[in-house]
């Protein structure tokens, strides 16, 4: 079985696990008030988890398939592919992860976006600091001022907390 098929049928798998409990575990907790209401909590998981079913389950029974491009993933030449980049931007992400809270969202996520660019290849460190920072403020200004999420922009200790 070629290596896309294996990566469908370990999705399908997860998926498979990830939509039973988004269908049958999510909404026993539900406070009665809120069972009243046309979109529950598990509403998106439900709509996530049968899309995904099905996109694993087409991949794996090979319906996309048709004639091999020229740009298909060849699973025996690996090492000709640029999975240091790949590798990197994972342990960025974890990072990221990682330094989210005590950090704050302004320093790690501006860190996260100019460190993946440099990864993929960019140089100008102004115009990446400058475009990080940018949307950077910008998803901050939306979930914290129109949405009425809290997020901490900074370290707790820059903040006394």
């Amino acid at each position: 079985m070629a290596l896309d098929r294996w990566i469908a049928l370990v999705l399908l798998g997860i998926c498979l696990i990830y939509g039973y409990t988004a269908w049958f575990t999510m909404d026993d907790t539900l406070a009665p008030f809120m069972r009243r209401n046309p979109i529950w909590p598990s509403t998106f998981p439900k709509v996530l988890s049968v899309l995904a079913i099905i996109a694993a389950l087409i991949i794996l029974l090979g319906i996309e398939k048709g004639e091999p491009k020229i740009g298909d993933i060849d699973y025996r030449r690996l090492g000709d592919y640029k999975i240091g980049q790949a590798l990197m931007l994972l342990g960025l992400m974890v990072a990221y992860a990682l330094l989210l809270r005590p950090a704050g969202f302004l320093f790690s996520t501006v860190g996260f976006l100019a460190g993946g660019s440099f990864i993929l290849g960019e140089r100008r460190w102004i115009m990446m600091l400058l475009v990080s920072g940018i949307a950077t403020g910008i998803v901050w200004y939306l979930v914290q001022v129109v949405l009425g999420i809290f997020l901490r922009p900074l370290p707790g200790f820059l903040v006394g907390g």
